[in-house]
């Protein structure tokens, strides 16, 4: 089993800053896949990014350029900087962990957090 912290969510204003934060325990492995997800009301989760375990990262075409994905060096912890938030990003934000392989798929991931509310105001 492998346990998901996360924490930084928030409310901050059209244009600001916040930077989340996933902290891994348990069965870890440096092989994992740590990704970013998101779900705003009445939506589907969506892929926001992912940390492959060789520090490879991938985006969403949404957040390309906005935010960054990063992992410590114990690959343990993964951080989602978000910067140029939109309204648009308003939505409860999961960290979720695999094996192996990079995907975009949200059925592929095997552990979940407990998910962080981001709220942007206009």
């Amino acid at each position: 089993q492998v346990q998901l912290d996360e924490s930084g969510g928030g409310l901050v204003q059209a244009g600001g800053s916040l930077r989340l934060s996933c902290a891994a325990s348990g069965r870890t492995s440096s092989n994992y896949v740590m990704g970013w997800f998101r779900q705003a009301p009445g939506k589907e989760r969506e892929f926001v990014a992912a940390a492959g375990w060789s520090f490879s990262t991938f985006y969403a075409g949404a957040v390309r350029g906005r935010f960054t994905i990063s992992r410590d060096n114990t690959k343990t912890t993964v951080y989602l900087q978000m910067n140029s938030l939109k309204p648009e990003d308003t939505a409860v934000y999961y960290c979720a962990v695999k094996n192996w392989g990079y995907s975009d798929d949200a059925r592929r991931y095997d552990y979940w957090g407990q998910g962080t509310q981001v709220t942007v105001s206009s």
